[in-house]
């Protein structure tokens, strides 16, 4: 069988390290191992005895190979695609979350490149060993980063998990919701901690103000009862602040006010009604207006 060149480049005898103490030898490679070619052509589909094998060997090449290269890329490609079922297991830890699991596969594979890009095979573990919680933290740190409809300290984010195992706990043992005092002592915290990490917890999802809360039969949605300012107080607000600055005002200055803001007329028949020229009620309609500003703005 004709083997593709990019595989010659992994399929070539590895000298086998000595494992340190106290750490199990690794598989029998002994002094060499040659990579299957068909295992090669599909890592993906490979069985986890040939995962396994075969991220030893490709993790000791990668170490020998420089960064940037074609055969640096292609190895490093390979153990990716080898070890995509470490992502997946890990991914099953957080089956609760509503996140989409393209997400978390996506979050997790950036996971499984840094623990490929950081781990020493001279060391003598197993990959998954140092692997798996790479992914997890990595998936941890998304849902912490991103996840929250309102951020909150970390301390209260690690809180809410605390609390949430606290309770699916004491609601087997107790047989009932558990009470703030029951959580307290179950994590030898405070009331006020529990109740603080309570309030926290409903900040991590926010409800839709369109959605109509389950039960209520008036089929209204929340926005349609929240309160808002109405602009009239205002109106009345400034009424009242006007009331004894246009008392203070001479008697024909008065008479034009109401002639023009309560009985509508305009300036040239107050002017009719009391003897002047248009243009003189326009005057005497700016001044009192501007000492009526004036008054206000003292006022605030």
């Amino acid at each position: 069988m004709l083997v593709p060149t990019d595989e010659l480049l992994l399929t070539a005898p590895i000298e086998a390290s000595s494992a340190p103490l106290g750490v199990p030898a690794a598989a029998p490679e002994a002094v060499a191992l040659d990579l299957d070619p068909e295992v090669l052509a599909d890592p993906v589909n490979a069985t986890p005895a040939d995962a396994r094998a075969m991220t030893r060997v490709l993790l000791r090449r990668l170490a020998g190979l420089e960064e940037g290269t074609r055969e640096f890329s292609y190895v490093r490609n390979t153990l990716i695609e080898l070890n995509l079922t470490l992502v997946r297991f890990a991914i099953r830890r957080f089956g609760h979350s509503k996140e989409p699991y393209e997400d978390l596969l996506q979050v997790g594979s950036v996971g499984l490149i840094k623990a490929i890009d950081r781990f020493d095979p001279e060391l003598g573990v197993e990959f998954t060993t140092y692997a798996v919680p790479t992914i997890v933290g990595e998936i941890r740190r998304h849902f912490r980063d991103t996840t929250w409809s309102v951020h909150v300290p970390r301390r209260l984010q690690e809180l809410r998990l605390d609390l949430a195992k606290a309770q699916d706990a004491l609601a087997q043992s107790l047989d009932r919701e558990p009470t703030v005092a029951d959580l307290a002592e179950y994590l030898s915290i405070s009331e006020e901690e529990v109740i603080e990490g309570l309030a926290a917890a409903n900040a991590h999802t926010a409800g839709s103000l369109d959605l109509t809360s389950p039960g209520e039969g008036d089929g209204q949605q929340p926005a349609e009862r929240l309160g808002r300012v109405d602009g009239r107080f205002a109106l009345v607000e400034n009424l009242v602040a006007l009331k004894p600055l246009i008392a203070q005002l001479p008697e024909r200055e008065r008479q034009i006010l109401a002639m023009r803001f309560c009985e509508d007329l305009t300036q040239s028949q107050i002017g009719a009604r009391l003897g002047l020229s248009q243009m003189h009620v326009s005057r005497l309609l700016s001044r009192t207006l501007a000492k009526l500003r004036t008054g206000l703005d003292a006022t605030d």
